[in-house]
């Protein structure tokens, strides 16, 4: 860990520089205007069979949080779950009893483990590929560019890209940005690099703090403490890199934020405009854990999403294969 690296202060991005960014790393047209895949194009027959390749020892790790049922300072909507019959309940078949739940959430948020569909995140009106948004998503769901797009499932090599351990600290304090030359500079220290068709695993350190410290609300002071990030200079590194897949243990963005304007600046640049698969509010202490019990960082993932008509994202349980 350098000085440098030890903290980073967002520095400001201008609107202006926001959208010259946006607009250089759009992917509309790329593979089509009717396009629903996005970055998940680059995920082929070939760096799926690579990906398996590197599962030798079996060990598997859970990428989610246990769903929370708990309401907190970043769980306002939390699980709703009922049992709706028990083992007390006689069903007239003899010796034989069953037992069923109920569970509701609203998925979308910073305490449940979920990714979003390509319909989630709009920006001047549109959605990926350009289409209208409010023609996209309505009161009735998602006429296009839904979970169901998905429905096959993230398969692919995940890369751990681990900022805390990088810098040599528990985690990133709320507000701090990691730029794109941090993330190189960890793929070196890692012996790793990130490639086309690639799963980005970027954690900041965010579960553990709440594990330790408690949960906090991470949203806009002076309510709340803000989260760590990226920096929007990292999106033209992930562009050039054709990474298909972003995996946070948080959600990416740097609370407050650090472009002129734009609350949450990094989910219109990689789902509206490069087509990305995005994910939130990932635990990524048992990968990181597993990462260094195995002396590598890099690993198949496995992210299956739920089936669901219309959904704008999916509650799901990602899992890392080494």
């Amino acid at each position: 860990m350098t000085e440098t690296t030890a903290r980073t202060p967002p520095a400001p991005v201008t609107l202006r520089e926001f959208d010259h960014i946006y607009e250089s790393v759009k992917n509309w047209g790329r593979w089509g205007y009717d396009d629903e895949l996005g970055t998940l194009n680059y995920i082929t027959p070939d760096t799926v069979r690579a990906a398996a390749a590197l599962v030798r020892s079996g060990r598997r790790a859970t990428m989610a949080i246990p769903m929370n049922a708990a309401a907190g300072p970043d769980n306002p909507s939390p699980v709703i779950h009922n049992v709706v019959q028990g083992h007390d309940i006689d069903i007239g078949s003899s010796s034989v009893t069953f037992a069923a739940d109920f569970v509701g959430l609203a998925f979308h948020g910073d305490c449940h483990t979920h990714m979003d569909a390509l319909c989630h995140t709009a920006y001047k009106g549109c959605v990926y590929n350009g289409r209208p948004a409010q023609r996209v998503v309505t009161s009735e769901g998602a006429t296009a560019l839904d979970v169901t797009t998905y429905s096959e499932g993230l398969v692919g090599r995940g890369v751990l890209l681990d900022v805390p351990r990088f810098r040599g600290v528990g985690w990133l304090e709320p507000g701090e940005a990691v730029t794109r030359a941090e993330l190189e500079a960890v793929e070196e220290a890692e012996g790793v690099r990130l490639g086309e068709g690639d799963i980005l695993v970027f954690r900041t350190g965010h579960h553990r703090r709440r594990l330790e410290l408690g949960a906090w609300d991470n949203g806009y002071p002076p309510r709340g403490e803000g989260k760590a990030g990226l920096h929007v200079d990292t999106i033209g590194w992930m562009h050039e890199r054709r990474i298909a897949a972003f995996l946070p243990d948080g959600d990416g963005e740097t609370i407050p934020s650090n472009v002129e304007g734009i609350l949450y600046p990094i989910h219109p640049l990689q789902v509206t405009a490069m087509g990305m698969l995005a994910a939130d509010s990932l635990q990524l202490e048992d990968v990181a854990r597993a990462c260094e019990q195995e002396g590598r960082f890099e690993f198949m993932v496995v992210g299956l999403p739920l089936r669901l008509p219309g959904g704008t994202g999916s509650p799901w349980n990602p899992i890392a294969i080494f």
